[in-house]
């Protein structure tokens, strides 16, 4: 699964196919779709001198590079072990591992011998199978992917979802996070029974929006499953697994008798305990088990236009197809590929995908033109603090693609821009109608303006912690201070700002006022002033009445009200304070984010419940109170918020769906 948000700048290259005929497997030849037109992105740099003459990329030099980096990096980050391996026209010029598959046992991790979890790499081996059954004419990129179904995407929009759509995340799916990944076998569901009962919510037209799917991914495994008449585990090991002579790689859960001995245990931090092996629900979207040295034959035959030591798993035309930029939100940023992403640097145009599983982070790259490729994962989370895969990468490419950055320079209407970019942009990627939607504002990318016409952008970060600073190059387009990575902003369909940066599967649109995180954040501060505030007074206020000799006089009628408004707030703050038992439950432990927490959500949302309804009590209480005998002005006015807190505690649960019947997420 890919959870991480990497930071990363690149130029596109145009990439033509004329039309070709292809024989693949025995099949009969059929005719490749055409690619849609390249997006030129404004990041290209062939002109730009580079810093320094690059370092020969020997295997003693990388050698001495990543010894001299990664086990810092494990021992900066409490990281208990690494696997690294580069390859170069064909062959692999280095592989080493780094610390611990198992701290306990002090067990070395290795290339060969020690399985990892690359998370959402698992994807690029889908999407080689869905372009071999492209090849053969099995499948169609630009057909209604229904029509490949034993049931129905829910129909929304004019126009069909394709796999075309699937592979570039642009289905228009929001994201469901529920059950991802688990620890006990016994739940694990068939990829049919798991689509059927997990189908998002449809919330942009395809084609239009990016927003990363795993379930998109895992319709696509699904779709290879049934067109190619095989269980999709028995697929990829037949078609890409033997011929690539990967012996040691598995989608299959849990793993098989002969892998379990050399899976890596993974871990918070390499102090900590191991934890238990991740199941990946949506298998074909991030279940992968292998090692670095089968991952590197992957690489190889997708640098060797589809061939691996003589055994061809695509076509030449077929690579070039896959590898080539089919959407961009924004023509100045990266795109998106059949599968890949592009993620340029240096001056090279790269392409690739990272993965995370809860306890694994990894990522692959790929430089074409180089005959590069590159992969590391770490099995840790570790501290957390900074990003050492993005890091690692970032300085390899320095070592071996120096490059300078050339100098800005920004329009004369700079300042005006900033200013009109300024404001706060709430990512595609996310839920939008389930209980989990208010995420999207807790996640939301505020952008600030100066007065010299850069930006800055409190939630993105450097790798020291401070926050970006952005200077603009282009119209409307944005270049890191001191680094290469772009921010672009251009309209959506409804005319609205968006933000773009060099992750092309999501875009920030700007928020509403009605949606953004100022608007927001404030009512539930206020909601939980007012109501501790409301809670704190009760007994200090039945102590100054005493204290001065100044009852307060009630019916029986105005005492239950009194109750009632101390009682409504009460349940005000319960539900706050479950919610935030559950996101630290799930901070911690995102496998809690599993079937047991149905019946704790139910109990929340009958306290949201109560307390949504409490706001009718709270405002006929006060009501009720407003002649009440020896009352202070200042009580007066203070349950007068009081009802008003209460109005804003019930809007926030309506508009962000947290009463929502489903508690599907």
């Amino acid at each position: 699964m890919n959870l991480s948000r990497r930071m990363f700048s690149f130029s596109s290259a145009l990439v033509f196919l004329a039309p070709f005929v292809l024989q693949a497997s025995g099949q009969k030849p059929v005719k490749l779709p055409a690619i849609p037109p390249t997006v030129q992105t404004s990041n290209a740099s062939a002109t730009s001198t580079p810093a320094s003459a690059p370092a020969a990329m020997t295997s003693e030099d990388v050698s001495a590079f990543l010894d001299g980096v990664v086990p810092l990096q494990l021992k900066r980050e409490n990281i208990a072990g690494a696997m690294v391996i580069v390859v170069k026209d064909g062959k692999v010029l280095y592989a080493k591992g780094y610390g611990y598959s198992d701290v306990k046992a002090e067990k070395p991790v290795t290339t060969d011998a020690t399985l990892t979890r690359p998370g959402s790499v698992s994807k690029l081996f889908t999407w080689t199978a869905v372009m071999q059954l492209v090849e053969q004419g099995k499948i169609d990129l630009d057909r209604d992917i229904n029509d490949y179904l034993d049931f129905k995407i829910a129909e929304k929009y004019s126009k069909p979802i394709t796999m075309r759509n699937l592979m570039t995340h642009t289905p228009g799916f929001e994201e469901t996070i529920q059950g991802l990944i688990i620890e006990n076998q016994k739940d694990i569901p068939s990829l049919g029974e798991y689509l059927k009962s997990h189908q998002p919510e449809r919330v942009f037209p395809p084609g239009v929006t990016p927003a990363y799917s795993n379930y998109g991914a895992t319709l696509a495994g699904y779709i290879v499953q049934r067109v190619s008449g095989m269980p999709f585990d028995d697929y990829v090991e037949k078609n890409i697994f033997q011929p690539l002579d990967m012996q040691h790689s598995t989608f299959r859960q849990p793993l098989p008798d002969n892998l379990k001995p050399l899976m890596s245990d993974g871990y918070r931090v390499a102090s900590g305990k191991a934890e238990p092996f991740e199941i990946v629900v949506p298998a074909p979207a991030g279940s992968l088990s292998t090692t670095a040295e089968d991952i590197s034959h992957f690489m190889i035959a997708h640098l060797q236009d589809g061939e691996y030591n003589g055994q061809r798993i695509l076509q030449p035309a077929t690579v070039q197809l896959m590898h080539s930029r089919q959407y961009a939100p924004n023509p100045a940023v990266n795109g998106m590929c059949l599968g890949f992403y592009e993620e340029v640097r240096n001056g090279q145009r790269i392409i690739g995908h990272g993965g995370d599983t809860v306890y694994f982070h990894s990522d692959l790259h790929l430089i074409p033109a180089a005959g590069v490729g590159f992969f590391v994962s770490y099995n840790s989370i570790g501290k957390g603090e900074i990003s050492p895969r993005t890091a690692l990468w970032d300085q390899f490419l320095d070592r071996y693609f120096p490059y300078t950055i050339p100098a800005a320079h920004p329009p004369a209407s700079a300042a005006e821009d900033a200013k009109l970019v300024a404001g706060q942009y709430r990512s595609s990627r996310g839920a939008f109608t389930n209980i989990f939607s208010f995420s999207g504002f807790l996640g939301e990318l505020t952008v600030s303006a100066k007065p010299d016409g850069t930006v800055v952008t409190d939630d993105m970060k450097t790798l020291a912690g401070e926050p970006k600073q952005w200077q603009e190059i282009a119209p409307l387009v944005y270049r890191e201070k001191g680094n290469q990575d772009l921010l672009a902003f251009n309209r959506n369909a409804n005319g609205d700002l968006r933000a773009s940066v060099d992750f092309p599967f999501e875009v920030m649109d700007r928020a509403s006022f009605l949606d953004g995180k100022s608007l927001n954040m404030f009512l539930v501060l206020f909601v939980l002033a007012v109501t501790v505030l409301t809670l704190i007074s009760w007994p200090l206020a039945a102590w100054a009445r005493k204290h001065y000799h100044r009852p307060l006089v009630l019916t029986s009628r105005q005492r239950w009200a009194y109750l009632a408004i101390h009682l409504v707030c009460l349940l005000d703050i319960l539900f706050f304070l479950s919610w935030l038992f559950i996101l630290t439950a799930i901070e911690k432990n995102p496998l809690a984010a599993g079937p047991n927490l149905d019946p704790v959500l139910r109990l929340v949302q009958l306290i949201g419940w109560l307390g949504s309804l409490g706001t009718l009590v709270v405002i006929y209480s006060v009501f009720q109170l407003r002649n009440a005998e020896n009352r202070w002005w200042l009580s007066r006015l203070g349950y007068a918020v009081v009802a008003l807190a209460c109005i804003s505690f019930s809007w926030l649960l309506l508009h962000w769906h947290l009463l929502h019947w489903s508690i599907r997420f």
